[in-house]
């Protein structure tokens, strides 16, 4: 049997009392006008804690560091054709104030209720934020 290449990417799961940081996507080709969490690919030679840590200061301006971060969530995605992997870290903290650094690709960022999140969030990720409320590590979408 054939082995296939999944996509890795990292996920950032950025909380502030009963608030998350979303950002809403724009001329990526994917998901454009929905809102995501932070994230980004992992990279060749990458683990998916230096690709947050990367990410998190690429997107958002803030530092992050490798040790507080926190996996809180692993989802197995199908979506295309392509099998995924996205790995959602929280930290328990960081440095500087998000900011938006890539306006290219993201034209909004905002603290979000979780009770009362945007209705054109990408659906994956909906469930796996309200996956991480109720402490499920783990889950499949699309299969």
């Amino acid at each position: 049997m054939e082995r296939h290449g999944i996509i890795p990417s990292s996920f950032l799961y950025l909380q502030q009392d009963e608030k998350i940081l979303l950002l809403r996507r724009r001329n990526t080709g994917f998901a454009d006008g929905q809102y995501s969490l932070i994230a980004g690919h992992v990279d060749a030679g990458e683990s998916f804690v230096t690709a947050m840590v990367r990410e998190a200061r690429e997107e958002a301006g803030i530092t992050v560091a490798a040790g507080d971060l926190e996996l809180v969530h692993v989802m197995n995605l199908l979506s295309g054709g392509s099998e995924r992997l996205h790995m959602i870290f929280r930290p328990r903290q960081w440095e500087g104030v998000p900011t938006n650094r890539e306006p290219d690709k993201c034209d909004q960022m905002g603290w979000y209720s979780l009770q009362q999140m945007p209705d054109n969030l990408i659906p994956y990720i909906r469930f796996s934020i309200e996956a991480i409320g109720r402490g499920q590590i783990y889950s499949e979408w699309g299969w």
